[in-house]
């Protein structure tokens, strides 16, 4: 009998997410230590010969062929976006669990064809929305809990790049454009902060000149929490001076940074003067002013691996081995996908408007 106890992965799609993103991962020492990659299956043969010289793994011409392998266990979807849906859902009636690319899919209605599946094969359905294993939104959200900020008020985050893009991505049939892409990570990350429920949901999207196909580029999304605070979301194409990726505004104080450094400020109401409102004029016709006795703190990641993807596969390994509660559900992931889908339903872009 194997003593070897790695989770057995069959990677579905080489690119810039199947290759860059889940190959690589796997690769990194810890990781390889908990995974090894036994199949692989991609249209293009110079990726799958790479595959092959890197994990000496096995290629299949396509899906069915790696589904029909016996040794993987894991199966991770990293296809075009509109094909998220089929393959997992293959992939699961298949015995396989389901490790899929953000977005989970590009309809409410496949999100939920995808959990009907998980729910009749019981098998494992999980997404790879890393950033809530980054070191920075771990922190962010440490820093929230503990109260200092006082009544969150409003989450900004911010996706700002300039850029002219061209590939696939850019294309509404291939499920492609901002939101989707790159909007759907921060969607998830605010949906986290915010807490429970469904909240109400203002968007615009907009597609530039800076796009050569007719997908958005430019993604602005802002959610209202029920008796909670707000989210203000921007990923873009157009920005050519961008701003700090977090602002977290408080009643008792706020933080702002990037994935490289945060800080943060508060103060201890009872540290205040208590104060009466007065309809008389203020003695120097000015405002009224007071210094606050502010605590500044900061954090820097340092050495600490950023992008959360080593970090999900080594908790998904927990979960896989050892039966640690699932973190990222899909039920969680289906609200980032009721988000997009009533984006999309405010949007000319798709047929919508209001």
């Amino acid at each position: 009998m194997s003593t070897d106890k790695r989770v057995r992965v069959g990677i579905v799609g080489l690119g810039r997410s199947g290759w860059g993103i889940h190959a690589a991962s796997l690769q990194n020492p810890a990781a390889a230590a908990k995974y090894r990659v036994v199949a692989v299956t991609d249209p293009i043969q110079a990726r799958v010969d790479e595959a092959k010289s890197a994990f000496g793994c096995r290629a299949y011409s396509g899906l069915q062929g790696l589904l029909a392998d016996k040794e993987v266990e894991l199966v991770v979807v990293a296809t075009y976006n509109h094909e998220h849906a089929e393959h997992s859902i293959a992939a699961m009636h298949a015995g396989k669990d389901v490790l899929g690319e953000k977005p989970m899919a590009t309809s409410l209605a496949d999100a939920d064809r995808m959990l009907a599946a998980a729910g009749e094969t019981g098998r494992l359905l999980t997404f790879n929305h890393n950033m809530r294993f980054t070191p920075q939104v771990r922190k962010i959200r440490e820093v929230i809990d503990s109260g200092k900020l006082g009544e969150i008020i409003l989450i900004k985050l911010a996706g700002h790049s300039f850029r002219r893009r061209w590939d696939w991505q850019t294309l509404k049939a291939f499920g492609g454009g901002e939101m989707n892409n790159n909007a759907s990570h921060f969607v998830d990350t605010a949906l986290q902060l915010l807490g429970e429920g469904m909240p109400r949901v203002s968007s615009d999207l907009r597609r530039t000149p800076l796009c050569a196909g007719d997908a958005e580029d430019h993604v602005k999304i802002t959610l209202y929490a029920p008796d909670g605070p707000a989210a203000d979301i921007e990923v873009t194409n157009a920005a050519a001076i961008s701003a700090e990726p977090y602002l977290i505004m408080g009643t008792q104080g706020g933080l702002a940074g990037n994935s490289e450094k945060l800080r943060w400020r508060y103060f201890d109401p009872a540290m205040l003067v208590e104060r009466q409102p007065s309809g008389e004029p203020t003695p120097d016709r000015g405002y009224n002013r007071e210094d606050v006795p502010w605590q500044e703190e900061s954090w820097e990641r340092g050495k600490e691996s950023g992008s959360g993807y080593v970090a999900l596969y080594l908790d998904l390994y927990e979960t896989l081995r050892h039966g640690k509660p699932l973190a990222i559900t899909a039920e969680s992931v289906r609200r980032v996908i009721a988000v997009l889908e009533e984006c999309r339903k405010q949007s000319a872009l798709y047929g919508g408007g209001r």
